[in-house]
């Protein structure tokens, strides 16, 4: 393994981040047993390996497979599981069933997050697993999040949030920890990329997520495929910006992207912002 990341100045130091990770273990290993939701991103598989670290057996990671869950980050989880050898199980579920959901106003992540809460409490209630936790961090405060208020209504755990750990301290003990997605960029699930209020399909998302494919095949790292009707709004990274404004690659990604079924093909030259859908938020309020 290369040596470990620097925290970057103005965080914690990496003592700070060690001693939060024993806060962290000691808490886990308070609980009788504990479900946690795995996405597959950097938080949740952190916290996934901390409570399999903590608890054993008495761990039992869930992975939700829907519509919105693209392959690439099933194949994080797998990644994972062959790494941690963590007890694990993949579950459907439906939230492309509910009405509300699919009309994608501003709650939608709300009624997501509700679907999916729902089947981690039966799945707890069944087995007798004392409590279901999730991975948000102290990070994630700061941004548009009604997924927290359906946490909040289901009484999900966040034991990332009460250690006090923030995104730099999480990647840091993450590739301590030998993770294999302790670099991933942030990531969220496909609806993500569609503007509110245009409808949630399969076929939408299944566009979304050939168009993502796509640029990833072409190298690129750290980006979203925003669906604007028919035309896909491409935002790469800032240090990425350069590689994809050149002649040949934009061509390129014009093309991949047709090929994927959009009919138009724009590359956002802001660059990639997580939450950029929000900013019509910000706006209509005035921020």
């Amino acid at each position: 393994m290369s040596a470990l990341v620097q925290i970057q100045t103005g965080q914690p130091s990496a003592q700070v981040a060690a001693e939060r990770e024993q806060q962290l273990l000691a808490k886990l290993a308070g609980l009788p047993s504990l479900i946690v939701a795995l996405s597959g991103g950097i938080d949740s598989a952190y916290l996934a390996w901390a409570a399999h670290a903590a608890l054993g057996e008495r761990a039992l990671s869930v992975t939700a497979i829907s519509a919105s869950y693209s392959a690439f980050d099933r194949e994080q989880v797998e990644s994972f599981l062959r790494t941690t050898g963590a007890r694990h199980e993949f579950v459907e579920t439906r939230e492309l069933e509910n009405h509300a959901y699919r009309v994608n106003d501003t709650n939608r992540c709300y009624y997501c997050k509700d679907e999916l809460f729902s089947v981690l409490d039966a799945i707890a209630a069944e087995r007798k697993f004392a409590a279901v936790a999730y991975g948000v961090n102290a990070d994630d405060t700061f941004d548009f999040r009604p997924g927290q208020r359906a946490a909040a209504e289901h009484r999900v755990l966040t034991p990332l949030l009460d250690a006090e750990l923030h995104k730099p301290e999480i990647r840091f003990l993450a590739q301590r920890a030998g993770l294999p997605m302790w670099d991933r960029p942030a990531s969220a699930c496909l609806a993500s990329r569609l503007p509110y209020g245009t409808e949630v399909t399969e076929e939408r998302l299944s566009l979304v997520e050939r168009g993502e494919a796509a640029l990833r095949s072409l190298g690129f790292r750290q980006f979203r495929v925003r669906l604007h009707d028919t035309l896909g709004r491409v935002e790469v990274a800032q240090d990425e910006l350069p590689r994809a404004l050149t002649p040949e690659m934009a061509s390129a990604i014009a093309n991949a992207l047709k090929v994927a079924g959009f009919a138009y093909v724009t590359l956002d030259l802001e660059g990639y912002r997580q939450g950029s859908l929000n900013e019509a938020l910000r706006k209509s309020a005035g921020t």
